[in-house]
């Protein structure tokens, strides 16, 4: 699993690089998606149950780069709670998905 996850940040990293390349770093033109940018966008989507905005989301990057943005935002969410809330991250994720306490 580590190394689907190793994979996929790679092939993103490398993506963006291509991307900032291309680009000239000017900040003008087009430039690559952001996976977190993606990533924020496709979650809030899903929220609104916004079918486009999903799709449109969801085209930007790969599966895979998607996967790792949702992942790393779902942890900082659950993070960000926990902190909040002064408990700790497993029972913030647990009570989030509607499970009884551990």
């Amino acid at each position: 699993m580590f190394d689907r996850i190793r994979e996929a940040w790679d092939r993103s990293r490398t993506a963006r690089r291509t991307g900032a390349a291309r680009d000239g770093d000017t900040g003008g033109g087009s430039r690559s998606h952001n996976l977190f940018e993606a990533a924020a966008a496709y979650v809030s989507a899903c929220v609104d149950d916004d079918q486009d905005r999903i799709d449109e989301a969801a085209g930007r990057v790969s599966p895979e780069a998607l996967s790792f943005g949702v992942n790393e935002l779902a942890c900082r969410a659950v993070i960000a709670l926990a902190r909040e809330r002064d408990v700790p991250p497993q029972d913030v994720a647990r009570a989030l998905l509607g499970l009884p306490g551990s």
